[in-house]
């Protein structure tokens, strides 16, 4: 709970966790098959680092969950430094940060090296010293799963160098970047053909991006809008879905990295990969499929 004086009154907020109810399991992320084989590879390194991007609240917490839910084993030490342990996850060392007692993201991480551990979760990277130690780990034979604030997934290479982590290090460092978002789902009792189909097909161009993806859309395009019911309280959405942008840092995109310096020249050569798609795209994807609305992927990005 949060509180905030104004001139009108106190403002709370509440943010609910439904232990219960939440799965953290890939499979249940939304993630396309393109996209979730990437995942599994790029977890299923013995070091480096991957990269979880998005604003509060996009969701990024819940996948970094259940890719330690996917990688937990008996026979692997896994450690996590978070701010605050949101899911207790059984078999899994977790820390929380208090940094009334110094225990900072960095003071942890230090600590948690001697303990051996195979697997690093960092809940976020806020400042340099963490940015450092997140990346010496990635180099000395650890796995470290990680947060980041930024908007896309190609621009948290330059966050980190903004950090004055050296681009030589992240290139050695870094397995991949995914960003996302959270968009809410269409209700399922209301759900009906969405009434401005074609005007959105032909002003948005929903046919062309259909078509690039056709491998991914087997039922074809299916507009679908909620009308609102007693179910959904009236809105139309019910439940939500996360939407990806995800690459594989590859030895081309490290050279184009160090020689350019150019978040759009990385675009590029991210553009030519079959599964790579803007955050965008993947929103418009969901909608071709009826799970979601072209207001809701506009909303959000």
């Amino acid at each position: 709970m949060s509180t905030l004086p104004t001139v009108s009154g106190e403002g709370v907020v509440l943010r609910l966790l439904y232990r219960e109810k939440v799965s953290l399991d890939l499979d249940y992320l939304g993630l396309d098959p393109d996209h979730k084989d990437l995942a599994v590879k790029l977890i299923s390194s013995s070091y480096g680092m991957l990269l979880v991007t998005g604003p509060t609240g996009s969701g990024k917490t819940t996948t970094l969950y259940s890719m330690l839910t996917r990688l937990n084993a008996p026979d692997r030490k896994i450690i996590t430094i978070e701010d605050p342990v949101e899911y207790q996850l059984q078999g899994i060392n977790q820390i929380q940060v208090r940094s009334d007692i110094g225990l900072s993201f960095a003071a942890a991480l230090r600590s948690i090296l001697r303990h051996d551990p195979d697997i690093v979760m960092v809940g976020e990277i806020r400042d340099r010293e963490t940015a450092e130690i997140s990346v010496s780990s990635a180099l000395t034979g650890h796995l470290v799963l990680s947060t980041l604030h930024t908007n896309d997934a190609p621009s948290s290479l330059f966050r980190l160098v903004e950090m004055g982590i050296e681009d030589y290090l992240l290139n050695a460092a870094i397995l991949g970047v995914m960003a996302q978002r959270i968009l809410r789902k269409n209700c399922p009792f209301c759900s009906r053909p969405d009434p401005a189909a074609e005007t959105l097909l032909r002003e948005y161009a929903l046919h062309e991006i259909a078509e690039k993806y056709a491998h991914l859309l087997e039922e074809g395009i299916n507009l679908q809008r909620g009308e609102g019911c007693p179910q959904c309280g009236g809105t139309g959405y019910r439940g939500r879905i996360a939407i990806f942008e995800l690459f594989e840092y590859t030895d081309d995109l490290k050279e184009i990295f160090l020689k350019k310096m150019s978040l759009e020249a990385l675009r590029t050569v991210l553009r030519e990969r079959p599964y790579f798609r803007y955050l965008r795209e993947d929103g418009i994807l969901k909608v071709a499929r009826g799970q979601t609305t072209l207001d809701e992927v506009l909303r959000v990005c």
